[in-house]
């Protein structure tokens, strides 16, 4: 059992966290209240409930199972750096830590994991649970441990799990957070003890956030419903290659050896194997409505990391020492996921005393809580930073059911089934039957009745086989087979150069990640990585594809070596923010057809060259600069339209006149940016958004819209009221990239259809672009007078566009007081949709912040010391922990913390050491 031999008290803010600290005392003097007040459920709290789970980080603590002493050193905002002499111990201690840290956030997610959620919540959790172990991530996982992991790998996830649950032995659940201590009203869960399959199957959470175009693929199926094929067509444009620059500029896919090369044959282009160069047009007649169905269950599917698949994108781009300050590299990252408390990330040093077989790592960045290794940040000779890469690796597919099997090339095949049983906190357990298709694929549809009962009715082309008992909807994706990802992540930790990095790049199969590459030598590259399918002639996975024939089955993978990457373009720069990775005219094979439209990466890419053609060399504050970067490059395009407009009515012209000399920089404080803003989101409202289907739609958003499914002549004119059915982070149109690109191809065309909008009782029909244009300045005004008042002085952008910070289980659907004190925030901020200060939020659901850069960092290769580093929220879990939210004001105003690496550098910043001794 661990036991303190000499006594400590927990942390002690330094003068950075006083402020903090008297915020949390008065959240504390609420509680005292609240208790004598009778609520907290009926149960006294006292202060050392809420002070019992911090952990002890001064004196010393003996944990069996280590070799030797390791030493745990935080600064004043309680990041901690771990010295130790092994692997063995130095894992073991990061467990320990991370444990201490944030334990409840790591069980929480091991529970959504294996589909186990129902075990902590009860009952309203059961249908999440029953998803979540049809997709089966704990078995995949527990496979890849079994299988696939190398024995040093396993070895250290052993080692971590041993630290974990070290930290464990001898708590209860209010000695561990505070959480628990709530959760203990309800229900007498106590939690287990960590495996090392607990880590593994992390991995599998956050690539199903990062899994690429899966949503998109749900939503044009959902649009043929109300839209035609050109119409559609016009809201997914081509991705404009000769605007914003592809990540890989330079080499070239070499058709003679079937690699990527720095230097090139023919690109090998005009090659048709497995390339999908063309797709399926549109989706069987009736699919709509189970697609909507399987959109309901996604939704609700808590998220790991992201806007449950929406959204998701990053910055990070490296500058060679030919164009900066120091001479050296310089790497910037800042992945945007959706706002959570705590940070999705923890920041921490992993340092090995003495570098030797025995001990291999020296390295600092941010860790996954839960998680052995950091997943971004630098060693002692190289950095990496990652954006998403989006690449399609999930397809749908419609499967024709029969009997107890599914039709495949005219046979019925019977399905491989297994039982699940999932136990309930306060309730009975379930036990549910999961089917898949001898591939592997599992069958969603079965998690919602709807979709079974649409399936039986769905309508399909003449070449479908017959209807039978129904249709049903399954996955394939690539992190459903066993793969070697968490081998990737210690490999990259240890690195030392290019070679062994871009080796260590081809472990990482899922999620697929831009990977930005620095080193110490002066050296910086590019690599995707990652399991990519490749599909037959004809299927391009856009859409749901027919199951029943193999033909659209995928037929392999792309080989490793013939995944593009860049090493030292003569350019002096990569930049990656979810961009098309490469060409489409240099590259012979489809990673996807749903890019991120580049606006993001094309202005970073103006900024750097700006500095470097200005004569300029680029700074560590410089690429900080960049990375806060507000401008709004949709508003550059549209402004000069809506100051050209007439506009007659004295408030409306105050309002448009905030437009006239506006630089478009979307700064929290900006009434300008508000009002852009709002008529942007009334632009969609107007031209899109009131023209697509219900399922697309925000709830609550009602209209009168035209029968689709008349019966006769008598119903032609006939309207129904149809509503919204989509969460209001969730529905379209959200007002990113894609959207900036759908309006940039008609800008100019001033009587285009999507501009025209019928007469109704209260408004005139408008059939120009300038009419639409004049009618979003009227809606915005009179929308930010209901929300800001009517004196314009008093607006602006941050009013509107707030961050709120929230606990992931307990803070959003707790009692009211729990909410209180365990949720943070309004901050009010600025940047915007795809802006490079990437503080997202969705046009059809209002203006509220759903996606942030979830961490800022900077490595300086010329003087690792001289790195910059923020997190989102705090190191801390605990809600009263001075650590809880002590970086998010820095956070909020663009500001960075020194990143100390060497030993000198960290000693002079440690405020706190804790020895673990065995």
């Amino acid at each position: 059992m661990p036991s303190n031999t000499t006594a400590s008290s927990g942390q002690k803010p330094g003068k950075s966290g006083r402020k903090k600290g008297r915020k949390a005392r008065l959240f504390l003097i609420v509680l005292v209240l609240a208790i004598i007040g009778g609520i907290a459920f009926g149960a006294y709290w006292s202060v050392s409930t809420v002070r019992a789970s911090f952990p002890q980080t001064k004196g010393s603590i003996k944990l069996d199972g280590l070799s030797g002493p390791v030493n745990v050193k935080r600064d004043g905002n309680g990041i901690p750096q771990v010295y130790a002499s092994s692997d063995e111990d130095l894992f073991m201690a990061q467990g320990f830590v991370q444990a201490q840290d944030r334990f409840y956030e790591m069980d929480v997610r091991r529970h959504m994991t294996s589909g186990r959620l129902s075990e902590m919540f009860g009952k309203g959790q059961v249908k999440n649970d029953e998803f979540l172990r049809t997709l089966g991530w704990n078995r995949v996982a527990q496979k890849e441990y079994d299988t696939k992991l190398s024995a040093s790998t396993k070895k250290y996830l052993q080692a971590y799990a041993k630290g974990v649950n070290a930290y464990l032995k001898g708590k209860d659940g209010k000695d561990i957070s505070l959480e628990y201590a709530a959760l203990g009203f309800s229900n007498d869960y106590t939690p287990q003890q960590w495996t090392p399959v607990d880590s593994v199957a992390w991995l599998k959470a956050m690539a199903w956030d990062l899994r690429g175009n899966m949503q998109d693929e749900i939503d044009r199926s959902l649009m043929t419903s109300r839209l035609g094929p050109k119409q559609i067509a016009d809201l997914y444009p081509e991705y404009p290659y000769s605007r914003n620059k592809a990540i890989v500029q330079e080499g070239a896919y070499d058709s003679v050896t079937g690699t990527y090369a720095r230097t090139g044959t023919a690109s090998g282009a005009s090659s048709t194997a497995g390339t999908g160069l063309t797709g399926n047009t549109e989706a069987p007649a009736g699919f709509q409505s189970q697609l909507s169905g399987l959109y309901d269950v996604l939704d609700k599917v808590p998220t790991a990391v992201g806007v449950n698949g929406n959204g998701i994108g990053s910055n990070s781009w490296v500058v060679s020492g030919s164009h900066t300050i120091t001479g050296k590299p310089l790497l910037a990252n800042d992945p945007h996921l959706s706002a959570s408390l705590p940070s999705v990330w923890y920041q921490m040093g992993l340092h090995c005393t003495a570098l030797s077989a025995k001990c291999q790592y020296d390295v600092a960045g941010y860790t996954f809580a839960g998680m052995p290794g950091v997943v971004i940040g630098h060693n002692q000779d190289i950095a990496w930073g990652m954006t998403n890469s989006g690449v399609d690796v999930t397809d749908l597919y419609l499967e024709k059911i029969t009997g107890e099997g599914y039709e495949y090339d005219g046979k019925v095949r019977p399905f491989s089934t297994r039982k699940e049983t999932i136990k309930v906190a306060g309730g009975a357990s379930k036990t549910i039957v999961v089917r898949s298709t001898e591939d592997g694929m599992p069958l969603l549809s079965d998690r919602d009745d709807e979709l079974v009962k649409v399936g039986k009715k769905a309508t399909v082309d003449a070449g479908a086989p017959d209807r039978g008992d129904g249709y049903a909807i399954a996955l394939r994706w690539t992190a459903l087979d066993p793969g070697n990802s968490m081998d990737a992540v210690f490999e990259m930790d240890k690195a030392s150069d290019w070679t062994e990095f871009r080796k260590a790049s081809t472990s990482f199969d899922v999620p697929s990640q831009n990977l930005v590459y620095a080193d110490t030598e002066g050296n910086i590259g590019y690599q995707l990585p990652g399991r990519i399918p490749t599909r037959a002639e004809g299927d391009d996975g856009s859409l749901p594809s027919p199951g029943w024939e193999s033909k659209y089955r995928w037929t392999g993978y792309i080989k490793q070596s013939a995944l593009p990457y860049e090493y030292n373009p003569k350019r002096g720069y990569i930049v990656t923010a979810n961009q098309a990775v490469v060409d489409k005219d240099k590259y012979p094979y489809t990673l996807t057809t749903d890019w991120g439209y580049g606006t993001r990466s094309q202005r970073i890419n103006d900024l750097i060259e700006s500095k470097i053609n200005g004569g300029g060399k680029i700074s560590t504050d410089d690429m900080r600069q960049m990375q806060l970067d507000n401008s709004s490059e949709i508003a550059k395009l549209i402004v000069p339209k809506l100051l050209k407009i007439d506009v007659a009515d004295p408030d409306l012209r105050q309002a448009q006149k905030l437009l006239e000399g506006w630089d478009y920089t979307q700064d929290s404080d900006s009434a300008a940016a508000a009002y852009f803003n709002a008529t942007w989101r009334n632009i969609l409202k107007l031209a899109f958004g009131n023209k697509l289907p219900k399922e697309l739609r925000v709830k609550g958003q009602c209209l009168n819209v035209d029968r689709v499914d008349t019966t006769g002549p008598a119903d032609a004119d006939q309207k129904v009221r149809e509503c919204g059915e989509r969460d209001a982070d969730q529905a379209q149109p959200d007002g990113g990239d894609r959207w900036f690109e759908v309006v940039r191809k008609i800008i100019n065309d001033e009587k285009n259809d999507w501009w025209q909008l019928p007469k109704t009782r209260t408004q005139k029909a408008t059939d120009t672009r300038d009419e639409l244009f004049g009618r979003a300045l009227r809606d915005a005004r009179w929308e930010l007078t209901a929300k800001l008042g009517k004196d314009i002085d008093t607006w602006s952008w941050g009013r509107l566009h707030r961050l709120f910070l929230k606990n992931q289980t307990l803070g959003t659907e707790g009692p009211r007081f729990l909410q209180y004190m365990l949720n943070r925030g309004p901050w009010k901020l600025g940047g915007g949709e795809a802006t490079v200060n990437a503080t997202g939020w969705n046009a059809a659901g209002g203006y509220g912040v759903v996606w942030v850069p979830s961490m800022r960092m900077v490595v300086n290769l010329g003087d690792l010391d001289k790195s910059k580093w923020i997190n989102l929220s705090g190191a801390s879990g605990h809600a009263y922990s001075a650590h809880y939210t002590d970086q998010t004001d820095l956070w909020a105003k663009g500001e960075l913390l020194p990143w100390a690496f060497s030993d000198k550098a960290v000693d002079k910043r440690t405020s706190d050491t804790l020895v673990l001794e065995p």
